[in-house]
């Protein structure tokens, strides 16, 4: 039976590890280290870590694959086959070199476009109209090994990266246990990426999120939409910092306030913009918790008339 290790760290990993066990033996999971969070800052599992643990799987939390001793470590695994989803790790040549069979990659959009750590927050920021994922036998590239499956599906225009990621990550745990058979096998051969199309999707940065009133509305939402849930979108008022969890994109709306604006609306108020407006559904203040718009606006009567933007 192929022995396979696993390597991944994030929530659109899970689905795929899940169904890489109830067909292969999986001898091992690697997984980014325990990271501290929430106001204790105590030290966290990741759901891939988890999952593991409670299968009674080996899980294996190494800084770096670069060091000597973590490709070692790998190497008693003795793995014919390794599968990454969303590792936050680029794999170094001894690893990729270390199974029989590869090394294989699940990502979540249609390569070449979206390369990189964020393919799902960069297809909505960008406005495509669609996305999916693409299973490739991984090189020494960022994401630029050859194609084993494609499979692409539509996005929503009330899509986020919270409602996209989920889906895209049960698609690519469905392709990756049917291709896998036939690529062990031998059966199906990976056809290199076309060199025409590369897009990059960097690493998420938290600035990332600060909304510029003066963009066009169409593009403030696609922001809202795909930094949802993380980093967020977020404005200020006045000294505040106020996150924009859920909008309502008013391309054609014809007020003249300046970008910024709050103005009232017939139930939550409405932000101008460069061009058209975005209709408030949903909003955080810090160290707050997220409440409606409406609500919001009944504890805060000031809000309507001021001008959002930097602090």
């Amino acid at each position: 039976m192929t022995r396979a290790v696993f390597m991944g760290s994030a929530e659109f990993s899970v689905p795929s590890l899940l169904a890489l066990t109830m067909v292969y033996e999986v001898v091992g999971v690697v997984t980014q280290p325990d990271r501290q969070a929430g106001r204790g800052r105590k030290l966290s599992a990741n759901p891939v870590k988890r999952l593991a643990e409670g299968a009674g799987i080996p899980v294996f939390q190494p800084f770096s694959l670069r060091e000597h001793e973590a490709v070692a470590e790998l190497g008693q695994w003795e793995p014919d086959l390794i599968v990454v989803a969303a590792f936050g790790q680029i794999l170094p040549r001894p690893v990729l070199e270390l199974p029989e069979h590869g090394c294989v990659n699940v990502h979540a959009s249609l390569l070449p476009r979206w390369r990189g750590a964020s393919p799902i927050a960069a297809a909505i920021l960008a406005g495509d109209a669609q996305s999916g994922v693409t299973i490739m036998v991984m090189d020494a590239g960022m994401d630029t090994g050859p194609i084993v499956a494609q499979q692409a599906t539509s996005i929503e225009v009330d899509d986020t990266s919270a409602t996209l990621g989920p889906r895209l990550a049960e698609m690519g745990a469905q392709m990756l246990v049917e291709t896998l058979p036939a690529y062990l096998a031998g059966d199906l051969v990976a056809r290199p990426q076309p060199e025409e199309g590369v897009t990059h999707a960097p690493p998420l940065r938290k600035s990332d999120g600060q909304i510029d009133w003066d963009q066009p509305a169409v593009r403030i939402d696609r922001q809202v939409r795909a930094f949802t849930p993380w980093p967020g979108a977020h404005t200020y008022w006045g000294a505040k910092r106020l996150k924009v969890v859920e909008a309502i994109l008013l391309p054609d709306w014809t007020g003249t306030q300046a970008p910024g604006t709050v103005v009232a609306g017939e139930v939550s108020p409405i932000v101008a913009t460069g061009e058209g407006a975005l209709w408030l559904t949903c909003l955080q203040l810090a160290g707050k918790k997220q409440m409606a718009a409406d609500t919001f606006l009944q504890g805060q009567p000031n809000f309507v008339g001021s001008v959002l933007g930097r602090s």
